[in-house]
């Protein structure tokens, strides 16, 4: 019984904790909707069309609304996840020992950091190029026919941003997953370099999955993850280098302790 008041307690702050932030994210809605917007006016600019002139439509009454509740779901999701994080660690730190809480901190605190810099990336870089590319594909000016614009929808435009900031998000988990599964002992290093070539495989088909149907995309969500699967390699090669000094450390101190207590014997 009092496990289960825990996880009540740590639901209700959790729960609180995104409702809060959902609320602030539906109120200041348009303005983040226009913060997103500013990428598609950075591929404008470099398709040679004029910047200031971004035009997004919505087809039905109730489409921009729905759009802003799940803009704002999004934005409470990302705001409170470390809150959300916090609770869950709160719950199951009491059922670990000191140094597996010492251990488990820094991931908590890379995770988020981590997920920020892949959103960073989609929305300085890759959400550019991909409209750049969509909008390379229109036929307009005076010497065209068949005028053939593109006119986004408001729910699609921010169908696309949030896709890609989610799938790089979670691409750039990758370190922290193989790193913890590193010190429990399910994988090494020598496994992971042992599957490179299958997991390059892997980060072309899940690129193809998570990504919209354009090579810019997929190629550029393909090859960071290959460069984090390399980090993810690393960064386990450095836990295996660390067990094995603790191990050392602690047969020295064996070999000490059973040194000191044959004279007494």
């Amino acid at each position: 019984m009092e496990h289960l008041i825990e996880l009540r307690s740590r639901l209700i702050w959790a729960i609180a904790g995104f409702f809060v932030a959902f609320l602030a994210c539906f109120f200041f809605a348009k303005q983040i909707f226009n913060l997103l917007v500013i990428p598609f006016q950075w591929a404008t600019e470099w398709a040679g069309l004029e910047g200031d002139k971004v035009d997004l439509i919505y087809t039905a009454p109730q489409e921009f609304f729905f759009t802003q509740i799940k803009l704002a779901m999004f934005g409470g999701l990302v705001i409170a996840f470390p809150v959300i994080a916090l609770q869950v660690y709160k719950f199951v730190a009491p059922g670990l020992y000191r140094n597996e809480r010492r251990a488990f901190l820094p991931f908590l605190v890379a995770s988020p950091i981590l997920f920020l810099i892949g959103g960073a990336l989609v929305y300085f870089f890759f959400t550019p190029m991909v409209m750049w590319f969509f909008l390379s594909m229109q036929q307009v000016g005076p010497g065209e026919e068949i005028q053939i614009s593109l006119l986004p929808k408001v729910s699609e435009y921010l169908g696309l941003i949030m896709t890609l900031i989610l799938s790089f998000g979670l691409v750039f988990q990758l370190p922290v997953v193989t790193t913890l599964m590193a010190r429990v002992g399910l994988l090494t290093s020598q496994g992971l370099i042992d599957k490179r070539k299958y997991a390059i495989v892997a980060a072309f088909v899940a690129a193809a999955i998570l990504t919209p149907p354009d090579p810019v995309s997929q190629i550029g969500l393909a090859i960071p993850t290959i460069l984090l699967y390399e980090v993810a390699i690393w960064s386990a090669r450095m836990v295996e280098r660390k067990r094995k000094r603790e191990a050392e450390a602690a047969e020295a101190a064996e070999a000490a302790a059973e040194s000191q207590d044959e004279p007494a014997a």
